[in-house]
């Protein structure tokens, strides 16, 4: 008995040992974890946030803004005043979903219409802001600019939870060891692996309207509507790992919104640059990307202003082009040489298959595609310098023709007068006939003799040429300012215009 019970203690001792040295084991490997996961004291838990310096809000049509006014200048459009009234979120959704969108976009759209710059003039609509200037006396409208026309419009859409999309993955793995010790929680080992996400769409649709602002009445075509779709996600991820009992893991969890301000913002913009486009009838889209479509609306514009225009105004029109394009050619409305040279060079295929004039298509190719860069418009600055100052020297003409009624309608006045005092020296003549007839004779011939001689005066001042027929300048910069320049060809022009 004694031998067996000395056995027994020799194996409780080795068993205590093994234990203990298991457990040591244990404990050294959660330290390690614990002490990799920094302060465990829950009073001292915190949390770094990022900081970031204040930027520029720049967005994906921010520079399209910008292009446009400059092809404006380029396209020499001609000033266009537009106004904006309050644009306003008429869905009602801003208040019933805590703010999620605007309320009011109005100074949205003030930065958006007053960041396009060249020919687009933008005038603020606040009637109260002008009243109240007005009673304290620092201004009143004599000064005011009125505006062309008139944007309208607000947030028409706004349809949360469109789409709800859920994804779940769970992997799990255990595994059996036979020989760890009997003494061990567990005899398996396993992994597990666990991924959820889930996802919402949401659309939210602008509309605007144009209007002349004279007559508030809506002018045809002149809208847009844009939607855009907008999403957030959830995401989560976990990663555990069980050892003989103990479990250790991961788990991970991340949440994005996307801006539905930011959309918004996004939408007033790409809704004004189309906008401003139709109405000035330029090829906006070619700021936009290459896979937007061309504008119908700026289409049929061009074809119908082809078909209204002349043979010389069409070829004028696309002097004016080719230069822009970077062609050496004479803006003189004729079909010379140089212009055909050109039009062969820009397409050969359009450009010869209409010898006699300017066909639709080329008409419209050399509009569309005329070059958005600084050099262009330093070379519309030219022309326009160059027509003004034609335009000038034709005017010098018509004042001297000006002048020379002014000195017939001096003579026409002064004749009655000479008339007038013709019985009067009659009557002296019949008084001196009594005494001198001879002398009376020799009076009665003078006058006919004078009257003839005012009479081939007259006439040959009659059959004199102008003095604009015989100063061929002054001809010739009448002829080139009355040629080249057509009416102004980037804007939606009324029967009345034309």
């Amino acid at each position: 008995m004694r031998l067996n019970k000395a056995v027994i203690v020799y194996q409780l001792v080795d068993f205590a040992k093994a234990k203990s040295g298991m457990n040591v084991l244990m404990l050294s490997l959660a330290l390690v974890l614990l002490s990799s996961c920094g302060d465990m004291n829950p009073k001292n838990t915190n949390i770094e946030l990022e900081k970031s310096a204040p930027v520029v809000k720049v967005t994906n049509y921010t520079q399209a803004l910008l292009d446009l006014g400059l092809m404006s200048q380029i396209y020499d459009t001609g000033l266009m005043k537009v106004q904006s009234q309050d644009i306003q979120d008429e869905t009602g959704t801003s208040t019933t979903s805590g703010g999620e969108i605007q309320r009011n976009i109005t100074e949205i759209m003030k930065s958006t219409l007053n960041s396009i710059g060249g020919n687009v003039r933008f005038i603020e609509y606040n009637p109260s802001y002008i009243q109240n200037q007005m009673v304290s006396g620092y201004s009143n409208f004599g000064n005011k600019t009125i505006p062309d026309v008139v944007i309208t419009g607000g947030i028409t859409e706004f349809d949360r939870g469109l789409e709800t999309r859920g994804d779940n993955t769970n992997v799990d793995a255990e595994a059996e060891f036979g020989g760890a010790p009997k003494w061990f929680p567990s005899q398996t080992a396993g992994v597990s692996y666990g991924d959820t996400s889930k996802t919402g769409k949401a659309r939210i649709t602008l509309d605007f309207n144009l209007k002349n602002f004279q007559t508030l009445a809506g002018i045809p075509r002149m809208s847009t509507t844009n939607s855009m779709e907008v999403y957030k996600g959830l995401k989560e991820e976990e990663v555990g790992i069980t050892l003989f009992g103990p479990t250790f893991g991961l788990k991970g969890q991340i949440k994005k919104v996307q801006g539905r301000h930011e959309a918004v913002r996004v939408l007033v913009q790409v809704s004004m640059i189309q906008m401003i486009g139709k109405y000035l009838a330029l090829p906006y889209w070619r700021l936009m990307g290459d896979d937007v479509s061309p504008d119908k609306t700026v289409l049929d514009s061009i074809s119908e202003t082809y078909h209204r225009m002349g043979r010389e105004d069409r070829v004028g029109a696309a002097q004016q082009w080719l230069t822009l394009h970077g062609f050496d050619v004479s803006i003189n409305n004729r079909m010379d040489s140089k212009t055909v040279a050109a039009l062969q060079q820009f397409d050969s295929k359009l450009g010869s298959a209409d010898p006699g004039g300017i066909s639709e298509a080329l008409f419209t190719k050399l509009y569309l595609n005329i070059p958005v860069t600084r050099e262009a418009y330093g070379k519309r600055q030219k022309m326009n310098e160059y027509f003004a100052k034609m335009q000038k020297g034709a005017q010098e003409p018509e004042e001297q023709k000006a002048t020379r009624s002014e000195k017939k309608a001096v003579a026409t006045q002064a004749q009655p007068a000479s008339q007038k005092q013709a019985p009067v020296q009659q009557q002296q003549e019949v008084a001196q006939a009594q005494a001198a007839p001879e002398a009376v004779a020799q009076k009665k011939a003078a006058p006919a003799q004078t009257a003839s001689a005012t009479t081939a005066s007259a006439a040959a001042v009659e059959s004199a040429p102008s003095p604009a027929a015989v100063s061929p300048p002054a001809a010739a910069a009448a002829a080139a300012a009355a040629a080249p320049k057509p009416k102004k060809f980037g804007r939606q022009l009324t029967a009345e215009d034309w």
